[in-house]
């Protein structure tokens, strides 16, 4: 970097130099040529001097002329000092003066593309913290002007029964009623040793609720036969259309989406029988609607257009056992034929990511469906599946020699193992305790980790007498 100092001194010296030599001569011409300043009167010429001798003129000449090459000598050597000191600065430095230059250059390029860097780094992490307190505070709002709980629905429905006796009825002679209201129904009709109840199970919620409503009313009526049983079942569905078609426009207007097509009412009042992971559809999709609406707002982007996206997100699983593919695509593609726009067929086909987000509202129905689903209490697994979890962790530890006992913990999140302190050692529990996650590992499907507690207790007990 010195020599790059130097040799721009150099230069810059030299420049000088030049330059002052040049105004030296013009400024000699500019006064012997100059005239009068306007408005002054011209100086008075002195009186003709009397004629000088040729041999006096040609002295003058003579010793301008000499001047002159004085003058043109010292140019000459200032020039040719001027590259001598550029060969041996050349020398010194390894570098040719457009070399030196383009060195030097590149090192202000870096210089000035390290400060630009430096800066969108500082505007970048700048933004970045602004961003996140943004989202933080659009999403603490939008739970907090939210807060909703629905109940989990099950796959069971449970009919009332005034007496014990009209099980009998209900079965009929040699089980004709009760299969012929499983043959139209499609649902098992489960009648046990509970009092005054049958139970319904079914994991088609429309069917089940068909089922519900025919069964009520051949109660009501007293008459169970097969003649009335197909009677009753086809006016329980009638009814049960016209239900579903007022849930939709009920839901609709709740969600604040405006007008629907009378087709994507009904297809959304189905969803009221339908649960995802125990969360009623009907009521996630009403209340992503209004989570959606409110983070755009906050954005400033299409609330409408968010909303509606919003509230027609699971569509298509009223309609998977109809149609093949992702509830998602399926689901875009009913709106986009029953004249939706396409930003809300867009956000629909976005919201489980088959289609890639385009638009800030696709984004926006994305974070609100998780939003929803991940609340606290919305989601949660049967209690068939919980119980069987618990009782294959604990079979997995029982069947190791020396186990005693075996108790699961903290909802199946924990198991602890009692080893009996003869047939386990120190070393064998520490290998016990690493079996038993392995197996667990390639046994069992389970959300976050299970953790595994081996307890070795010898106790020795006597009595001073």
């Amino acid at each position: 970097m010195e020599i790059l100092i130097a040799a721009v001194v150099l230069s810059v010296a030299l420049v000088a130099a030049a330059g002052m030599l040049g105004r030296a001569r013009h400024a000699g011409a500019a006064v012997a040529t100059a005239p009068a300043a306007p408005g002054h009167p011209a100086p008075t010429r002195a009186p003709a001097a009397p004629k000088a001798h040729p041999a006096e003129l040609d002295t003058r000449e003579q010793r301008l002329a000499e001047r002159e090459a004085g003058v043109e000598a010292e140019r000459r050597a200032l020039t040719a000092r001027g590259a001598q000191l550029q060969r041996e600065l050349e020398r010194v430095s390894g570098l040719t003066a457009a070399q030196a230059k383009a060195l030097l250059l590149k090192e202000l390029e870096e210089d000035a593309r390290h400060a630009r860097a430096k800066v969108l780094r500082h505007v970048e992490e700048e933004t970045k913290r602004d961003a996140e307190r943004r989202v933080r505070s659009i999403l603490a709002v939008a739970m907090q002007r939210l807060a909703a709980s629905h109940a989990a629905e099950t796959t069971v429905s449970v009919v009332q029964l005034q007496a014990d006796d009209m099980k009998g009825r209900i079965i009929g002679r040699e089980g004709r009623n009760i299969r012929a209201l499983e043959n139209l129904t499609g649902v098992d009709f489960i009648i046990d040793d509970t009092p005054n109840a049958v139970v319904l199970s079914g994991f088609d919620g429309v069917r089940r609720e068909i089922a519900r409503m025919t069964l009520e009313k051949l109660l009501q009526d007293g008459r169970i036969h097969p003649a009335r049983i197909e009677e009753m079942y086809y006016q329980a569905k009638s009814e049960l259309e016209s239900h579903i078609i007022a849930s939709g426009e009920e839901a609709a207007l709740e969600a604040n989406v405006g007008a629907l097509d009378a087709d994507l009412v009904k297809l959304m009042g189905r969803l009221k029988f339908r649960t995802s992971y125990g969360q009623n559809v009907l009521a996630h999709s009403v209340e992503t609607a209004h989570l959606a609406s409110m983070m755009a707002e906050e954005l400033g982007c299409s609330a409408k257009t968010a909303r509606r996206a919003a509230f027609l997100h699971d569509i298509g699983k009223s309609v998977s056992h109809e149609i093949e593919g992702p509830h998602a695509l399926v689901g875009g593609d009913l709106a986009r034929r029953h004249g939706e726009p396409e930003a809300v067929a867009h956000a629909m086909e976005a919201h489980h990511n088959e289609v890639e987000p385009q638009t800030v509202e696709a984004v926006i129905v994305q974070a609100a469906d998780a939003l929803s689903g991940a609340r606290p209490g919305a989601r949660g697994e049967s209690l068939e599946q919980y119980v069987k979890r618990l009782r294959d962790l604990e079979q997995i530890a029982t069947r190791h020699p020396g186990v005693e006992k075996v108790y699961a913990m903290q909802a199946g999140r924990e198991i602890r193992v009692m080893v009996q302190p003869t047939a386990v050692d120190d070393d064998g529990a520490v290998l016990l305790s690493h079996d038993i996650a392995r197996e667990i590992e390639k046994e069992l499907e389970y959300p976050g980790q299970i953790k595994v507690t081996v307890i070795r207790e010898s106790r020795a007990v006597e009595y001073a007498r």
